[in-house]
Order: structure tokens, then sequence, then C-alpha cells
């Protein structure tokens, strides 16, 4: 593929993966500021206590096989389509699991409403199945922008029909249809643009091929979705549901800003990757120049975030979430990196190394996990910046630093593919955080004045927004021209 048609292709993928995430984001919080205005905070309770097993099943369900099939530089019709068949066999075997197992799920959370509700929900699995090589074929020709079609009628329409079944007293169903319609819409629409039609042909030898890489990529996002699930029931053993409560707020603002930047990354890296083929050279150019993008777009957005972490908290959910803030602030420091990360481990995807992204997932859960209960089982405290940092505060603390070591370690995975230097990589990447860094002093000290936190708001971001391009414009950072030069030349 020659060159300027895929850097075309990527850049194209990444303006639109940022409409797309950025819609997504944007749905998500006024469906779910809606949702949460009409019905009762039990009834979502009911809901969300099947998302562990939702979760589970669905990254059982993918089986790595969008990766795998991204990766085969060969694929041919009946790849896809044994594909297809043994997704749909998969996922009807794990249905008809749960079904049976829906009995002890309603037993172990004491809520006989969760037998049929868990059923209902599950159905969700098998329609899901139905859209797994559709996008796989997207993700794997860049066709970013039909995803975000894709995406944004799925959830604009779900939405709407959730709103409108709580609002007639559907109550938790209300949720559980939302789910299911969401990746019906899906379905219909990837076959519609991916034009994936199904043969009744089907081999074992595909599968059998791809087995191997797309394994390790299901046990590293099982054991993501255990990571993911388990940091709550253990805040919950140890505090409060108060506080508990107060640090899932935090979370959740962290969690849509930075996985509006990492959505974006995930989205085209991988197969942006594969495409460039295997010379070290031209993969430690491209490499660098997503490691810019990220930088360029990451470190503003997230630290910005922190910035008006308590005007945002006081505007939007008001006072009794203010102790949220500054929770969020440090979560967001993790955020501002977790893009970065995500491009790392996209890049190891990318050269097959799926073995080397299961094993750092899997480790990196398991020491945060030991560490957060050593905290607590030593209560340990520490002393930074003048402040104590102890229980909830200390654990995040914890889960932040982690995070952001971690990726040294990415980093040695990749040279050992591309010999790229750390200092490269820290030169990408610091001058954007410098930059992200001083826009952000600059906002605070023009907001002093003022009491408001609406006004505080009004001023930080514009302030930290100009200030910011400004110093990239002035340094003449060339990843920002050329952002600039792409949105002069499409406008």
């Amino acid at each position: 593929m020659p060159t300027d048609t895929l850097k075309e292709k990527t850049v194209r993928g990444l303006s639109f993966g940022l409409l797309n995430n950025g819609a997504m984001q944007v749905l998500n919080l006024v469906f779910g500021i809606v949702l949460a205005n009409i019905l009762r905070p039990e009834e979502y309770g009911l809901a969300g206590e099947l998302a562990i097993f939702s979760n589970i099943a669905a990254a059982l369900q993918e089986g790595g096989f969008i990766s795998a099939l991204t990766n085969r530089r060969h694929a041919s019709r009946l790849d896809f389509v044994s594909v297809f068949w043994f997704n749909v066999g998969v996922s009807l075997a794990i249905y008809v699991l749960l079904w049976f197992a829906a009995p002890l799920i309603a037993q172990a959370f004491g809520e006989p409403e969760l037998l049929w509700l868990s059923r209902y929900a599950f159905v969700g699995f098998v329609i899901a199945s139905l859209s797994i090589t559709p996008r796989a074929i997207l993700f794997r020709r860049l066709k970013v922008k039909e995803q975000t079609v894709i995406s944004v009628v799925a959830l604009l329409s779900s939405g709407l029909v959730g709103i409108a079944m709580a609002l007639s007293g559907m109550s938790y169903w209300s949720i559980v249809t939302q789910s299911i319609i969401y990746v019906g819409i899906v379905a219909l629409l990837s076959w519609r643009f991916a034009r994936f039609r199904p043969t009744s042909r089907f081999s074992w030898q595909p599968i059998r091929e791809m087995f191997g890489f797309s394994f390790k990529i299901v046990l590293t996002n099982v054991f993501n979705c255990i990571n993911r699930s388990i940091f709550v029931p253990i805040l919950g053993y140890y505090y409060t549901k108060l506080e508990v409560g107060i640090y899932t707020q935090a979370d959740k603002w962290n969690t849509m800003g930075s996985q509006l930047v990492t959505g974006v990354v995930q989205g085209v890296s991988q197969p942006m990757f594969v495409q460039v083929g295997d010379d070290p050279e031209r993969l430690r150019r491209a490499f660098r120049k997503m490691l810019r993008f990220t930088a360029l777009v990451a470190f503003p957005a997230m630290l910005g975030l922190a910035l008006v972490a308590p005007q945002l908290i006081l505007v939007t959910v008001g006072t009794k979430w203010l102790p949220s803030a500054n929770i969020m602030r440090m979560l967001c420091l993790a955020g501002a990196f977790m893009p970065v990360a995500a491009l790392y481990f996209n890049f190891l995807i990318s050269r097959g190394r799926s073995a080397v992204y299961m094993w750092n997932i899997m480790a990196q859960g398991l020491i945060l996990t030991l560490l957060l209960c050593a905290v607590q089982a030593l209560h340990w405290s520490v002393s930074l910046f003048g402040h104590t940092l102890s229980g909830i505060p200390l654990m995040v603390a914890l889960f932040v630093a982690t995070h952001i070591l971690w990726i040294f370690l990415w980093h040695y995975f990749a040279w050992r593919e591309i010999r790229l230097p750390l200092l490269a990589a820290l030169l990408d990447l610091l001058p954007f955080l410098l930059c992200a860094l001083l826009s952000m002093a600059l906002a605070w000290w023009a907001s002093t004045p003022v009491d408001s936190p609406l006004a505080v708001l009004l001023i930080r971001i514009p302030v930290a927004a100009a200030t910011y391009a400004l110093l990239l414009y002035l340094s003449g950072a060339q990843i920002f021209r050329e952002a600039l030069s792409y949105l002069r030349r499409k406008s």
C-alpha cells in the first residue's frame, strides 16, 4: 500500500475516531443523567450486578479474533466465514451455560428478579456475536467513519428506547433492553457497511492457526474485566458505601475523559502498524508520529479535566459529590498516560506479541491488587507535597503510580521490536506534557480572582486551550502543524 494512502487513511481515522469517541461520551453522559433522574439507585444496582458476567462473557465471546484477523496479512473469505460461525457457536454455548446458571446468580445476590432478567440480558451475547466478523472487516480496513456512524446511531437509538421504557415504568428492564438494542443495531449496520455475507463453508484450519494468538488476547480481556471489577469490591470491603460512591463518581469522569483519547488510539493504531509492514525504520517513524499525536491530545485533555475537577462536579452533580474532586484529579494523572500505554500494547499486538500483552496486563493487575490489600493490612500512610495520604487517596496514588511507571516496561518490549531509544520516546512526549502543564498553570492563575464555579470553568477552559495551541505553534510542533493543515484542507 502506498505510504501517502496509508497516511491519509490514518489521519482520517484519527479525525473520525475523535468525533466518534467524543459523540459517544457526550451521548452516554446525556442518557446517563436522564435515566439517573428517572430510575432509582436500586434499579440501577440490580442491572449493575450482572455487569461482571456480561463483561467476562463478552470477552470470551469475541475471542480476540478481531485482532487476529487484523494481523492476518492475507486473510481469505474462508477465514472470515469460519471465524463468524465459530463465534456464533461459542456464543450459543455460553448462553446455554448462563441460562442454567441464572438461578445460581439470583441466589448468590439474593435477588429473585435476576433469574429472568439475566436470561433476558444474556441474549445480547448471541446478538453481538453476529457483528464480530463484520466489525473485524471494518477495523482491518480502517473504516473509522463507518464505525462512527454505527456507534452514534446505535447509541442514540438505544438510548431513546431506554428512556421511553423508563418513563413508562419498565424499571430495570429498560436498562437491559437498551443494551440489547444497542448490540442489535451495531450488528445490522456492521453487516451493511462491511458487505459481509456468510456462506455455509467452515474450516477449522484458520481457527487453529489464529487460536494461539487470539487465546492470549481473550485471557487478557477476561483478566482486564476481573481487574476492573475487583477494585470497587476491595474498596467496599474496607470502606463505607459513601466513600466507595465518592470514588466511583471520580472514576466515572476520569474514564469518560481517558476513553475519549484511548478509543481513538485503539481504533487506528493496530491496523495501521500491520499495514506499515516489517521495515523497522518505517515502524519507528510511524510509532513516533502516533506517540506525538497521542501526547498532543491526551495531556491537555486529562490535565485540563484535573484542573477544572471541583468546578465541573459542582456545576453538574452538586456539592454532595465535591469530596470526589481530589480523587478525580489523581485519577486524571493516570488517565493522561493510559492512551500512551494503549499505543504501546496495540503496537505489540500488531507485531503478534499477544503473550507479552497478556503477561504484562496480568502482572500489572496482580501487583496492584497486592499493593492495595497490603496498604490496608498494614495501615500505611505517606506524606506527599505536604499532605498525608492514607486510605482511599493512598490506594488511588498507588494505582496512578503503577500505571505511569508500567509504561517504561511497555517501552522495553517495544524497544526489542524496533530499537526505539527511551530518550527518543521521552523527547516525543515531554514537550507536550510541559506545554500542557504551563497552559494549566496560566489558566489557574487567570481564574484566581473568581469565586463562581461556572465562571471559573468559562475562564480556565478557553485560556488553557488557547495557551496550549499558542505554545505549540510558537515551538513549531510538527504534528500540531500537520493537524492544522489537515483541518484547513478539509474545510
